[in-house]
């Protein structure tokens, strides 16, 4: 089992910047693909940005990414696997970013299966 906590979210005008935390623990974090997602009021749950884990390769050490059209350029993912927590750095905020966002961690790669996920944290951009 994994569990993970996000934190870091908050209230922000416009144009400013946050970054967001989700911390692992339980199994090897390290070996999981991560994501985040966020859901709007009235609207679904939607990708925002993806990282590849080690997937038990000792060739390989993660860290592939991808990210939805609508925070390409805007938004980073990375991870700190000594730490056992992946990042999501949102800068350039838009009022449409305001969502609660969800860390999620799987196997697989580039298309993951998400088995865990955290219980949000809310972030607010005021225009």
């Amino acid at each position: 089992q994994v569990q993970l906590v996000e934190s870091g979210g908050g209230l922000v005008q416009a144009g400013g910047s946050l970054r967001l935390s989700c911390a692992a623990s339980g199994r090897t974090f390290s070996y999981y693909a991560a994501g985040w997602f966020r859901q709007a009021p009235g609207k679904e749950r939607e990708f925002v940005a993806a990282i590849s884990g080690s997937g038990g390769s000792t060739y390989r050490s993660g860290g592939s990414t991808y990210y939805a059209d609508s925070v390409k350029g805007r938004f980073t993912i990375s991870r700190d696997n000594a730490k056992n927590t992946v990042y999501l750095q949102m800068s350039s905020l838009k009022p449409e970013d305001t969502a609660v966002y969800y860390c999620a961690a799987g196997e697989g790669w580039p298309h993951v299966n998400y088995d865990y996920w955290g219980q949000g944290t809310q972030v607010t951009v005021s225009s």
